[in-house]
């Protein structure tokens, strides 16, 4: 790619509101009348009754597939099957981070439309055109870069604020590294998520985002906590789900993500978030840059108050074995990943020094 192509890329349409999901034709109809839906399991009844009576009550027709819990590439060769059996022209993702990227790999691959319609403000997964794909075990595979957004993305205010408060929070975290992923890359003038240079539209689009959680996440927490929407739900899911996505998109990941991406080969982490996980790593990123004390303190701060897991111990590693941490920094030094965009060369060895300290000064904060 050339280097001095910028871009800022987005979905064609973000809407958020309520009742999106009885709805869902009005919203899909330009773009295909045979649907092939990749739903997760917990709202799948609802998803048949509510969206399969509103694409079915306009003549059109609907098949149904339950996600499989990981994306991998078995995962969307079957759905690809399944999606030329049905003869669909249009697919559409129903669920959490992992569904929808499977059902953007799948449009991608039969060439179709895409509509996104996330349950869970748990990443910003809905917004890019890419899709992370995983092994069977977990572990991470690699990213499929797509050469398009989503036509369309769907985000119901009251199903989101719905789901269980740790998916909030995990989508806080995976948010709050943006602005610190995307400022790292635009000082290296490295690649974005579409392999293009980043924009300055999109570092502000991830400063907007950061300080759109500045103002409300904590008390958007609270809220969902109690199971209610109030506006700052509002303005949190915008900036979990479309200023994160597209920031990190049009601004570019860095160490926060590639350290995420080592962790997954740690066993006792595969039942971390990943917006937990990546909230670990950008506490390492920071270290990493020796950011301002008043910065770390205020992302600390933040992760405290939104309750998102701040230690080792936290995430769930009962024992810290060193051959396993050298391996998830030399994994986020991997050539093909994103820690190539910090604005200096970094080691494994320089990771793993970070890790150790990262957790050591999440350990000191942990009691105040």
């Amino acid at each position: 790619m050339t280097e001095f192509v910028k871009s800022i890329t987005s979905p064609s349409k973000f809407l958020s509101g309520r009742n999106l999901l009885s709805k869902l034709n009005d919203y899909i109809k330009n773009y295909g009348d045979n649907a092939y839906i990749i739903c997760d399991e917990f709202i799948l009844d609802r998803a048949k009754k509510e969206a399969g009576s509103s694409i079915e009550s306009a003549g059109g027709k609907v098949t149904f597939e339950k996600f499989n819990y990981e994306c991998t590439k078995e995962e969307i060769e079957k759905h690809r099957e399944s999606v030329r059996n049905a003869g669909a022209n249009i697919i559409v993702g129903i669920g959490g981070g992992k569904t929808l990227d499977t059902a953007k790999a799948t449009a991608y691959y039969e060439k179709l439309p895409v509509v996104i319609f996330p349950t869970i403000a748990s990443t910003d997964a809905p917004c890019t055109a890419l899709a992370v794909i995983y092994k069977k075990d977990g572990s991470f595979d690699e990213y499929l870069f797509l050469p398009k957004n989503p036509d369309i993305v769907l985000a119901d205010i009251e199903i989101l604020a719905a789901a269980p408060a740790r998916f909030f929070a995990a989508g806080i975290g995976d948010a709050l590294a943006t602005y610190f992923e995307a400022r790292a890359c635009y000082q290296s003038n490295g690649d974005n998520l579409v392999l293009m240079k980043p924009s300055t539209t999109g570092l502000g689009l991830s400063r907007l985002c950061y300080d759109t959680l500045l103002d409300n996440a904590v008390n958007a927490k609270k809220a969902v906590d109690k199971k209610v929407v109030t506006k700052a739900v509002e303005n949190t899911i915008e900036a979990t789900i479309y200023l994160s996505g597209v920031g990190a998109e049009s601004g570019g990941l860095a160490a926060a993500h590639a350290i995420h991406n080592g962790m997954t080969a740690v066993h006792s982490l595969h039942k971390a978030q990943h917006g937990e996980k990546v909230t670990f790593g950008l506490l390492a990123q920071l270290v990493l840059e020796n950011a301002p004390k008043e910065e770390l303190e205020t992302v600390i701060q933040i992760i405290k108050d939104v309750q998102l897991p701040l230690t080792l111990k936290d995430l769930g590693v009962d024992k810290f074995v060193e051959s396993e941490w050298r391996q998830v920094a030399e994994l986020s030094c991997a050539p093909n990943d994103t820690m190539i965009n910090m604005p200096f060369p970094v080691t494994p060895d320089d990771v793993y020094n970070a890790i150790v300290a990262a957790n050591a000064i999440a350990e000191s904060y942990k009691e105040q």
